[in-house]
């Protein structure tokens, strides 16, 4: 086995010990949301970009969630440039402005470090819309450095439900003799696992309450595309890109 493989399988295993309760609250509150017509939002800014694609428009993944993501606070536009404008203040509410969000749904916010202005004000910007707001994070590292945001708060310090992602702070996890840093970092593989057991969790909520979820299936299956196409209708106008 090789440390990498080590490091992931301690850290599922920490995570399904620890996040269980935090993982049923967030199911619950997405699903309530959902079953009122409801959107979920999911917000990743940097590295976590990757993460809110996760959520979104994908085989096996639920209709009714939106990405909030702009290309400028990403690396594929310009690495050093996108991390420098991740703490810009100021920017949340424009970024937000952009999409319909409305009193009683959830956001989600993906920040390992969750420390720095956007996503920090992503998350008061939300609550102060009047939506439940769960936080994707790393508490080993944000509970050991200081916020980047004027109100001095970090991200696990303003959400409703918090998921961590039981990460280590600097994220890589693998270290080698002779070597002082560190390769391997969890959080997207940690947060994929996250993400999915959620969606997994309030899909079962559907069924429980003997209601079909809004779930997509592969469009290169037989008939993908017409059932797809189907539930997208309801949420067009809703989800941006659609």
């Amino acid at each position: 086995m090789t440390p990498y493989y080590q490091v992931i399988m301690r850290l599922i295993a920490a995570i399904m010990r620890s996040q269980a309760q935090a993982l049923e609250r967030a199911a619950q509150a997405i699903f309530e949301s959902l079953r009122a017509d409801g959107v979920f939002h999911v917000f990743g800014s940097g590295h976590s970009h990757a993460l809110a694609e996760e959520a979104f428009h994908r085989a096996g993944g639920l209709v009714p969630v939106n990405a909030i993501q702009e290309a400028f606070l990403t690396p594929l536009t310009s690495p050093r440039m996108s991390g420098q404008l991740e703490r810009v203040p100021g920017l949340a509410k424009l970024i937000l402005d952009g999409h319909d969000l409305r009193p009683g749904e959830v956001l989600m916010v993906i920040s390992n470090s969750g420390i720095n202005a956007v996503p920090v004000e992503v998350a008061l910007e939300a609550k102060a819309r009047g939506l439940t707001v769960i936080a994707l994070t790393s508490l080993n590292h944000s509970q050991g450095v200081p916020s980047r945001h004027g109100s001095g708060k970090r991200l696990f310090e303003i959400a409703d439900i918090i998921l961590d992602n039981c990460g280590e702070p600097g994220d890589a996890a693998v270290g080698y003799e002779g070597f002082q840093g560190k390769v391997g970092p969890t959080s997207l593989l940690a947060g994929v696992y996250i993400i999915n057991s959620l969606i997994c969790r309030v899909v079962e909520l559907f069924l429980a309450k003997g209601l079909t979820p809004p779930v997509y299936v592969s469009a290169n299956l037989p008939g993908g595309d017409e059932h797809n196409r189907a539930l997208e209708a309801k949420y067009r106008g809703r989800i941006r890109g659609l």
